[in-house]
């Protein structure tokens, strides 16, 4: 019994003098080693926080492919959570509404909630760095390759000196080195994860390419895409797809679909912008709930959690939030599984109690879009306020798939789409 209370004594919150370790510097790893440094203020508590990132941003040495868009409410986190201002010198385009195609069909979606913003995200990624620097807070630039975990400490093996921690966050998004590391030391098993191909594409002088300040958003039949977009940028737009297997053919093949080159010119015509020469990225996002996320000195936050929406909305915004709750928890309830588990879990289960509702959406989705579905759901959407708001909390991730699919079963909803299905099958 002695020995249990003894445990569970340094399990608890995190005490003055604690040691944290992050592995990766992107929007999570920063924004929660800024939240425990405004928490060990607040607190009066002295923590020593080392962040590990080996990828350079300054100077866009390296990327985190992304397409780069911030949604509501980010601008308020780094604000009123981290105390640091949002960035909207890097904002490039307020984002408008979305274009929604399908099957032929096509329609503007525009929400009344807070803008998001379009910005390059490896700008976005050094800012959060610098401000995490410009706090006091170590970032060692190097990579971590191995762990232990012991009763009173976890070590963080890098690829120079050791770190010893009371407590690590795991920031790495889905970095296969990383997850293999925790997954043979703890419970933890990466979630599940999408295929995705990022380009960037810079008109020419004489492109007559003009999308304005509204994201493309493209939902084919093709078995292989599950979705794919055209976001606007100030001086080039980023075009990504994204499905189980996708690749360089299959982007050559999505840029030149029909409903692709009504906003695009034809590639192989627009010499002036040298098309055919376009650099493809491959990455991948997560698609479900990661297993043991969390257990005794160890907790994930973002993408390794795999906390993140079915159609990989507002990726950065819930690896922020992510992170802030993992530090509240490390500072107030404890480190261990049961303080991560009662505190972590319960504070996150916004995202998670809707991850069923995505997952259902998602596979609607793709059975309505291979089966030419979609394009009577559009065209019903142009008269129904209802099934419009559906579709915009959908694609641009400003509310939940709960409440999308409780609008979209209404039955003057339904109503709407079979009138649309049966016009246009005469």
């Amino acid at each position: 019994n002695w020995e249990e209370i003894f445990v569970d004594a340094s399990l608890s919150a995190l005490p003055d003098n604690g040691r944290v370790v992050i592995i990766g510097g992107g929007p999570g790893g920063t924004a929660c080693a800024l939240a425990l440094n405004h928490l060990a203020a607040e607190l009066d508590r002295q923590v020593h926080i080392t962040l590990l990132e080996g990828k350079e941003f300054t100077n866009e040495r390296h990327y985190n492919q992304c397409v780069g868009v911030l949604s509501p409410p980010l601008p308020t986190l780094l604000e009123e959570r981290l105390g640091i201002p949002f960035p909207f010198d890097l904002c490039q385009i307020e984002i408008e509404g979305y274009m929604l195609y399908s099957s032929g069909e096509q329609i503007k979606l525009n929400g009344e909630e807070e803008p998001s913003y379009a910005v390059r995200r490896v700008q976005f990624d050094d800012y959060m760095l610098e401000s995490v620097k410009q706090h006091g807070i170590l970032v060692f630039p190097a990579r971590a390759v191995d762990l232990e975990f012991h009763d009173d400490c976890v070590i963080v093996y890098t690829e120079s000196n050791p770190l010893e921690a009371d407590v690590v966050v795991g920031a790495f998004g889905l970095d296969e080195g990383s997850a293999s590391m925790f997954s043979r030391m703890t419970s933890y098993h990466p979630p599940q994860a999408l295929n995705s191909l990022v380009t960037k594409y810079h008109p020419g002088p004489y492109s007559n390419t003009d999308i304005g300040a509204y994201i493309h958003a493209f939902l084919p039949s093709n078995p292989r895409i599950e979705f794919g977009a055209v976001t606007p940028k100030c001086s080039h737009l980023t075009i990504n797809i994204a499905g189980n297997s996708v690749d360089t053919p299959l982007m050559d093949s999505f840029l030149h679909h029909p409903s692709v080159n009504q906003i695009l010119p034809d590639l192989d015509n627009d010499t002036s912008a040298d098309a055919n020469n376009l650099i493809f990225f491959k990455g991948r996002f997560p698609r479900s709930l990661a297993r043991g996320y969390y257990g005794d000195r160890y907790v994930m936050v973002g993408d390794a959690a795999g906390l993140v929406r079915a159609f990989k909305g507002k990726g950065a915004t819930t690896a922020v939030l992510t992170g802030i709750r993992a530090a509240e928890t490390i500072m107030k309830q404890g480190i261990s599984a049961e303080a991560f588990h009662n505190n972590y879990r319960t504070a996150n289960q916004d995202i998670t109690r809707d991850l069923p509702y995505g997952r259902a959406f998602r596979l609607l989705t793709i059975f309505m879009a291979r089966f030419g579905l979609l394009g009577p759901v559009l065209r019903a959407a142009k008269n129904s306020p209802d099934l419009q708001s559906a579709l915009f909390d959908a694609v641009s991730a400003h509310g939940s798939y709960q409440s999308v699919l409780k609008k979209s079963l209404r039955l003057n909803t339904i109503g709407a789409v079979l009138k649309a299905i049966l016009s246009g099958s005469r």
